[in-house]
């Protein structure tokens, strides 16, 4: 490694299963960011400060003033243009090191597999329940690691499906997508605490480093759960279901 990346790196590098060879890992790894809102805020920032050497965001929204209470990653004069090249921007000033890509392109449900060539992990970050059951699919067909977070008013989730082991659950064991609506639960109808959703990005950012690197026991069958007013966590044990439409006995090998 270059003496700029040991020092840009050094407080990792001190960490004892970290080392060289973790960080070199980071560096050749691709992450694909869905959603760069409240989660996916906080989340990109975090991984391009630790060195993912190739983050690509997509969203296509454009910024509004009502994002900026827990969007950490715009400004104010980000009002008005695409979410994804104001964040994009915002992490190569922050580490210029790595390779930014934004796509503000809208995906249709069953063409996310398109998107995960040469993609290592993908960070779910978005607020609606159809891109969430896509990309576990995409995932799943593809044996792609997912970290999946979710917030709505003082609540959140927090979960990793690492497709590659086959014992993993999926997101639909946890949520049948016959159980789901799209309008349940939206943050602009129901609001959210900003400092949660700071929290919940970044804690995925914390899972996805853990999967990348091979340090850490990730959040693989288990479910952590977050409540703002409170200020508890807990976890709960998440089952692979055999008749799970996605995951289930007989769907894959």
């Amino acid at each position: 490694m270059e003496d700029s990346a040991l020092l840009r790196y050094s407080r990792h590098l001190l960490l004892e299963p970290w080392g060289a060879e973790t960080q070199e890992r980071l560096t050749r790894a691709h992450v694909l960011i869905v959603g760069v809102g409240g989660l996916g805020s906080p989340a990109s920032l975090y991984l391009a400060a630790a060195g993912v050497g190739t983050l690509t965001l997509c969203d296509g929204d454009v910024v509004d003033l009502t994002n900026l209470q827990r969007q950490i990653a715009l400004s104010s004069s980000d009002v008005g243009g695409l979410k994804v090249n104001a964040t994009a921007e915002r992490l190569r000033q922050l580490n210029p090191t790595i390779d930014v890509h934004a796509d503000p392109r809208r995906v249709a449900p069953g063409a996310w597999g398109e998107r995960l060539g040469g993609v290592d992990l993908v960070l779910d970050c978005c607020d609606d329940f159809a891109t969430r059951f896509a990309l576990n699919q995409a995932c799943h067909e593809r044996g792609i690691p997912l970290v999946s977070g979710a917030v709505i008013r003082f609540s959140a989730q927090i979960s990793v499906f690492d497709f590659r082991r086959q014992d993993t659950p999926c997101y639909a064991c946890l949520y049948p997508p016959e159980s789901r609506t799209e309008e349940e639960e939206r943050c602009a109808l129901l609001g959210v605490f900003a400092p949660l959703a700071g929290t919940t990005g970044t804690l995925q950012a914390g899972e996805a480093l853990k999967v990348l690197s091979g340090v850490g026991n990730p959040l693989v069958g288990r479910v952590l759960l977050l409540d703002g007013l409170s200020g508890e966590f807990r976890t709960v044990r998440l089952l692979r279901d055999p008749l799970c439409p996605v995951c289930g006995e007989g769907v894959r090998a």
